[in-house]
C-alpha cells in the first residue's frame, strides 16, 4: 500500500495518526497534527479502498482511451462496467481482435459496448466463437462488422445459441446467405429458437408465406422473426386485417412498420398536420409502400418541400406515389426532375410523361434517354444533371433564346 501524504480530513475526522495493517503487523503513519484522534479502522478501510479504486479507475480510463481508442466520455462510461489493474490480459484481447481483421474503429466499438471483454477468459470463451464463424465460411470482414455492430454476440453460448442458429439458417438458406444474415443483423444468434424463431416461421407457413418470403425475412428482417411469438402473431394479425397478402413480401415490410408504431405514428402526424393528408391518404400510401412511411421526419419534410413547394405537385398526389420517399432527394429526385423541367421547357418531352417512370428507371437508361440524347440541343443538360449549374440560370437562358 502506498504511503499517504498530506491527509488532513477523512469523513469529517482530523487524522493525525493512522495505523494500517499489513498482514500480521501494523505500521504507524504520522500525518500533520500528531494529537490523538477518534479515527476508526472502518474509516481507514474506506479510505484505503477509495484510494485503490480511484487508482484503478484512472488506469482503466487511460487504458480505454490510449489503447482502445475511446473518447473521454466513452472511457468514463465503460470504466463503470470494468476495472483493469494491469494491461496484460487486455492487451492480449486487443491483439487477437486485430489479428482477426478488426479495424481500430471496430475495436473501439466492441470495447465501448462490451468492455468486460477485456477481462474475459478470451482464449476459452471468445476465441472459439471467432474460429467457428471463420470455419463455416464467414469472411474476416463480415465477422468484424457483425461483432462491431453487436458485440454481445461474443457473449452468447457457442453450443446453445451460435451453432444451433447456424444450423437452422443453413437448413433454410443458401450457404452464402448465412453470412448475409450475420452481417445484416446478428441478433437472431441471440434469440430463443423454441419460443420465437421456429414458431414464428411455422405461423408464416400456415398463412401461406412461401419459402422465398421466409428466406427474405431471415436475410433482411431477422430481428422481426426473433420477436416473442405472441408479439409476432399480433403483427401477422394486424397485417392481415389491413388487407396485406401474406404470400407477398410486402406484408413483411408492413409487419416491420407496424412493429415500429412510434415511428409510424410520427410519420402519420407529419403528413396529416403539416401536409394536409387525410387518414385515408396515409393508409393508402402505407398499403402501397409500408417502409416508405418509416423514413425520418427530416426526409419527409425535404421531399414534400421539393415536390409540393418547388415542383407544384398537389400534396395528395404525392400520397399516390409513396416510393418517392425511398429515393435520394439529392442524388435522384432533384437531378432527374431538373433535367425533365429543362426538356419540358424546350418541348423535347411530353408534359404527360410519367415522372414516376423518370425516377424509377436505372441510371444508364436515364442518361441515354433523357441526357445524352438531347445534349446537342441543350449543351448545359449534363451540367444540370450533375448539379454543376443553377437550373434557374439555364431556364432563364433558354427562355431568352426562345424570344
Amino acid at each position: 500500500m502506498a504511503v499517504l501524504h498530506n491527509l488532513k480530513k477523512v469523513h469529517g475526522f482530523d487524522c493525525s495518526t493512522i495505523f494500517c495493517p499489513f498482514g500480521s503487523t501494523s505500521r504507524r503513519f504520522v500525518v500533520g497534527d500528531p494529537t490523538p484522534t477518534h479515527f476508526s479502522i472502518q474509516n481507514l478501510k474506506f479510505f484505503c479502498t477509495h484510494v485503490i479504486t480511484s487508482k484503478d479507475e484512472n488506469f482503466t480510463q487511460n487504458y480505454l482511451r490510449k489503447s482502445c481508442g475511446l473518447s473521454l466520455e466513452g472511457a468514463i462510461s465503460a470504466s463503470k462496467r470494468v476495472k483493469l489493474q494491469c494491461p496484460e490480459r487486455a492487451d492480449s484481447v486487443l491483439a487477437i481482435l486485430r489479428n482477426h481483421g478488426f479495424s481500430e474503429t471496430q475495436v473501439a466499438q466492441v470495447v465501448r459496448s462490451y468492455p468486460r471483454i477485456l477481462v474475459s477468459n478470451f482464449e476459452k470463451t471468445v476465441l472459439p466463437k471467432l474460429h467457428y464463424f471463420t470455419s463455416v465460411g464467414v469472411s474476416a470482414d463480415d465477422l468484424a462488422k457483425a461483432v462491431a455492430s453487436n458485440p454481445m454476440l461474443l457473449g452468447q453460448s457457442l453450443e446453445n445459441h451460435i451453432i444451433p442458429t447456424h444450423k437452422l439458417l443453413r437448413s433454410m438458406l443458401p450457404h452464402k446467405s448465412v453470412g448475409a444474415v450475420l452481417k445484416s443483423d446478428s441478433r437472431i444468434f441471440m434469440a430463443n429458437h423454441g419460443t420465437s424463431v421456429l414458431p414464428n416461421i411455422s405461423l408464416l407457413r400456415q398463412v401461406g408465406m412461401p419459402q422465398s418470403g421466409i428466406s427474405f425475412l431471415l436475410v433482411n428482417l431477422s430481428r422481426l422473426v426473433s420477436l416473442k411469438h405472441e408479439s409476432f402473431a399480433q403483427l401477422v394479425a394486424e397485417a392481415k386485417e389491413m388487407g396485406f397478402n401474406m404470400k407477398n413480401s410486402t406484408s413483411l415490410h408492413a409487419m416491420k412498420a407496424l412493429w415500429c408504431k412510434n415511428t409510424l405514428n410520427r410519420s402519420r402526424g407529419v403528413f396529416m398536420m403539416s401536409w394536409g393528408w387525410s387518414e385515408d391518404d396515409f393508409i393508402s400510401a402505407f398499403r402501397k409502400r409500408p417502409k416508405s412511411m418509416l423514413v425520418s421526419e427530416k426526409k419527409i419534410m425535404q421531399v414534400m418541400e421539393f415536390l409540393v413547394n418547388k415542383m407544384g405537385w398537389p400534396s395528395v398526389v404525392v400520397a399516390k406515389y409513396p416510393i418517392l420517399f425511398c429515393y435520394s432527394l439529392e442524388k435522384r429526385i432533384i437531378p432527374r426532375f431538373s433535367v425533365f423541367e429543362v426538356l419540358l421547357l424546350k418541348g423535347l418531352v411530353q408534359k404527360d410523361l410519367s415522372l414516376l417512370h423518370v425516377l424509377h428507371i436505372g441510371e444508364e437508361q436515364f442518361l441515354k434517354r433523357f441526357v445524352t440524347k438531347f445534349v446537342n440541343q441543350i449543351p448545359q443538360l449534363l451540367s444540370v444533371y450533375q448539379g454543376n449549374v443553377d437550373i434557374h440560370d439555364v431556364i432563364d437562358t433558354l427562355q431568352t433564346e426562345s424570344l
